[in-house]
């Protein structure tokens, strides 16, 4: 991106945070937030942007490109230069766990966008990952929603009262101030640092939490015949989806955690939105005999994932665990279960496929843990390494809510991650 380019794009994304720190955020539907339309204060009124064909009648990864088109189209000049990157190693490696807003992620602030502009954000992601209830896209959307919790349990305990347990109903209108930081700092991990990603702009703000302070770019230019990434995430999320010659190249990484691990809402839902990842993983887990369970058991000990953000390509040399060829055939099975959660992250069509891979390759699959396997403890931690597929699920303690644990989580791929655009050895 030119000098002039951006520092026109950081100029609109400042011009926004001050409109924004006026404008209330609130839940929308599945946790979504929408900002007002944030009021250009900069001089000038931005240039409108490029039109793109859009195909409502399109399927498959066709249909992914109209959607990110029509996207695309709802926005003016300065706000599509926020969104339409290169798509290089340093981009597309740019994703955190952290809420770490823009200082750690490329793409433009979803709190920043018009209830338009968010609708079609929305839909993209809709077409372009899984259907399944409690994955895919209602996934996405309850991790976001559980951003909005934290942002008002936090709040709350700013103003002096203590903060609540996760059980308790959240507020269907929270704050999503950019200024907050974590309440206490006993696990690093979640605590907010990191530099600007390259060829985003940065802006060096935009920390805390809340549904605002997501973001979305594309890594290339969406097209059916070439090669780009849907790049999306915020605390707790990361999605890189990488798209080359019409077709999905790459599914992962895809990074997921929740604090809370659930809670009621105001209407009584209640969320529990790594509950199918969780419950693969307790089913596999305890099917393990005494003995599988010895031959499973990692010597060393987790407080985090091993391959979050920044570890690139630094799987163990050495397979750990307990060989799934020694596992009998309703163990195997469990075994894929366990695997299927992380991967319906994508399409159906695409997640079909890739688990039909990893079932190829599950009598070379390993199953690991530390800690204990009632997922329920700090440090507790399970482990699927095969010669593609890589999950991982580990508990620590609580940041923001006390006295419970929350989960990080990551899928990668030992060849497909970033759809094979990088070499990470």
């Amino acid at each position: 991106m030119s000098r002039e380019r951006t520092r026109r794009v950081r100029m609109r994304r400042n011009s926004r945070r001050v409109a924004g720190a006026i404008t209330a955020v609130v839940l929308v539907g599945a946790g979504f937030a929408v900002a007002n339309a944030s009021t250009d204060i900069s001089t000038g009124k931005s240039a409108a942007g490029v039109q793109r064909p859009v195909d409502k009648q399109a399927t498959g990864t066709k249909a992914v490109v109209s959607a990110a088109n029509a996207f695309l189209n709802t926005l003016d000049a300065d706000q599509q230069a926020e969104v339409l990157l290169e798509l290089t190693e340093a981009n597309a490696t740019a994703w955190s766990n952290l809420p770490c807003g823009s200082s750690c992620r490329p793409g433009i602030e979803l709190g920043s966008l018009s209830d338009t502009q968010l609708a079609a954000a929305q839909q993209l992601l809709k077409v372009a990952t899984g259907t399944g209830k409690g994955s895919g896209y209602d996934q996405i959307t309850q991790i976001i929603k559980a951003d909005d919790v934290l942002a008002s349990v936090q709040a709350t305990s700013s103003a002096g009262a203590g903060p609540a347990a996760p059980s308790d109903a959240a507020s269907s209108t929270t704050s999503a101030d950019p200024s907050a930081t974590a309440t206490a700092s006993a696990t690093a991990t979640d605590a907010p640092t990191g530099a600007p990603p390259s060829g985003g702009t940065g802006g060096g703000g935009s920390f805390g939490y809340g549904s605002g302070l997501y973001y979305m770019a594309f890594l290339g230019t969406p097209s059916a015949d070439g090669t780009w990434q849907l790049h999306f995430g915020g605390h707790h999320l990361a999605v890189n989806l990488t798209y080359k010659k019409g077709k999905v190249a790459g599914a992962s990484p895809f990074f997921i955690g929740v604090e809370p691990t659930s809670w009621t809402d105001d209407d009584g839902t209640t969320y529990s939105p790594l509950e199918e990842q969780r419950n693969g993983m307790l089913a596999l887990t305890g099917s393990l005999s005494t003995e599988q369970l010895a031959t499973a058991k990692l010597s060393g000990t987790y407080n985090d994932v091993l391959l979050g953000p920044s570890e690139d390509g630094q799987f163990p040399e050495t397979k750990e665990g307990i060989k799934v060829s020694e596992l009998s055939p309703k163990q195997k099975q469990l075994v894929l279960k366990a695997i299927h959660p992380w991967v319906a992250n994508v399409d159906d069509a695409t997640a079909k496929k890739l688990m039909k891979t990893y079932e190829r390759e599950l009598n070379e699959t390993y199953v690991s843990y530390s800690g204990g396997t009632a997922l329920d403890t700090q440090g507790d931690y399970v482990r699927i390494d095969g010669p593609g597929v890589w999950v991982e699920f580990v508990c620590q303690n609580g940041l923001v809510i006390q006295g419970k644990v929350h989960y990080h989580t990551v899928y990668r791929d030992h060849t497909r991650d970033y759809g094979s655009e990088f070499s990470f050895s």
